[in-house]
């Protein structure tokens, strides 16, 4: 499979096919970068994949208020995630990759969502999906879609929203065909590959498959408005008679044409899911920790101490109400930071476990999403309340348009209702009262 080439609309809006289509970010905008990033090779150690991701994250904050605003789609930020390596980082060193475990790659998201939520998320769902065939692929399959991804340094959205009916796949001899639509799909429109998924005909089997994004069946809405995470491509797609050869449907045989119960074991090939799960922890910490440095440069900046309250201070940083805010602030923050860390390890270290011989337990698995669960309550509990909470600590002028503190909050708020918060408290109440690990399901 070879890559394609794409073209640029060259006014700001481009009418195609009748549906009003966002233009693209240029990507000469990072030349710079792309030739430094270049010339220095991929980070060779952990702390050099962070080091790196820290560099991506302040060239995004340095006009991220803006690219907010514009809502292009992001094809010049995610060619700076390509030269940078960091679409990369969980690949095997053998055949180019970074070779890191996914406690590092958790932190890379993080740090890239620091300095652009949108691109933290885009990041995060990449590394979901381009090891998706590390879980439910084969030996052979996870080989060669590793070396396709990382020997051409695709980028790789999904169109998996588990709440839309599934895809319907039917067999068409040596093909399979994909059709159906989903509400939401994430980076698609500006993908090299999308991972589909569906319910092969007559059955109750699932199907993963990596298809190249740009053909005919793959019909992009240009629909994704919203007031959060604007630069992530999160609209809805049609999937239309989209071929898939049987040798690429993950965990199938393509000689008996079903599934491999080696490989698509319970609970191993449930990982997915919370692995993704914290994937978002990562990147909701990444904005709130990026809010408060945001709002800290700005208070020390802009902010005006109060005149009125009869203990009248020189400078915003002495007044004792913002001090406190940013104290408290801080320690929660740390505190969602450590238990991410931790939840980090665990998922790595479950890899690193049960990785070859796909033998994990219900029990580990479950204890596993009850740390990512923890996580996932922790980091949008907190997050929320510091990204709405800085405003108290920036004044009304920090609420400027131009300023873009708010995107923080509408970041988060956005992916917050990707699924109930509230469902993960009851599961962990379950846990915690009941001694109950999870089932696995779409979301858990």
């Amino acid at each position: 499979m070879a890559p394609t080439a794409t073209t640029e609309p060259s006014t700001t809006e481009a009418v195609t096919k009748g549906v009003q289509v966002n233009a693209s970010s240029d990507p000469s905008l990072y030349d710079i970068h792309h030739h430094k990033f270049t010339s220095d090779g991929l980070p060779d150690t952990s702390e050099a994949w962070l080091a790196r991701a820290r560099r991506v994250s302040e060239i995004l904050a340095q006009d991220a208020a803006a690219r907010d605003i514009s809502n292009k789609s992001p094809r010049a930020e995610i060619s700076l995630l390509k030269s940078a390596g960091l679409l990369k980082v969980l690949g095997p060193k053998e055949i180019g990759g970074g070779g890191q475990s996914w406690d590092v790659g958790y932190k890379v998201i993080r740090e890239v969502a620091k300095g652009d939520g949108s691109i933290g998320m885009l990041l995060g769902y990449h590394l979901l999906w381009s090891t998706t065939a590390n879980v439910v692929g084969s030996g052979e399959q996870k080989e060669r879609i590793q070396k396709l991804i990382i020997e051409n340094n695709y980028f790789v959205g999904g169109a998996v929203n588990p709440r839309d009916n599934d895809l319907r796949i039917t067999d068409n001899g040596d093909h399979l065909i994909f059709d159906g639509f989903k509400n939401f799909n994430t980076g698609g429109v500006v993908s090299d590959l999308t991972v589909l998924e569906g319910v092969f005909e007559g059955t109750e089997n699932h199907i993963f498959a990596f298809v190249h994004t740009e053909q005919p069946g793959i019909e992009f809405a240009h629909n994704w408005n919203n007031v959060g995470l604007r630069l992530t491509e999160s609209g809805s797609v049609r999937i239309k008679n989209v071929k898939v050869p049987w040798e690429d449907a993950l965990g199938w045989s393509s000689s008996t044409k079903s599934p491999d119960p080696a490989i698509l074991s319970i609970p191993f090939a449930t990982l997915l899911l919370p692995t993704i799960q914290l994937v978002f922890s990562n990147f909701y910490l990444g904005i709130a920790l990026g809010s408060l440095d945001f709002a800290a440069k700005y208070t020390a900046t802009s902010t005006r101490a109060w005149p009125y309250g009869g203990d009248n201070k020189s400078a915003a940083t002495e007044e004792f109400y913002i001090l406190e805010r940013y104290g408290n602030f801080y320690a929660h923050l740390r505190a969602a930071e450590a238990l991410a860390d931790r939840a980090g390890l665990e998922v790595a270290g479950l890899y690193e476990k049960h990785g070859e011989k796909r033998d994990v337990t219900a029990r580990y698995r479950g204890e596993v999403a009850e740390w990512v669960a923890s996580a996932k309550v922790v980091t949008t509990d907190t997050g929320l309340r510091v990204t709405a909470g800085v405003f108290e600590v920036t004044g009304s002028r920090a609420t400027g348009r131009n300023v873009g503190l708010d995107r923080f909050w509408r970041d988060i708020r956005t992916h917050s209702l990707h699924d109930p918060v509230a469902y993960k408290n009851r599961e962990l109440g379950e846990f915690a009262l009941l001694d109950k690990v999870p089932d696995p399901t779409w979301y858990t």
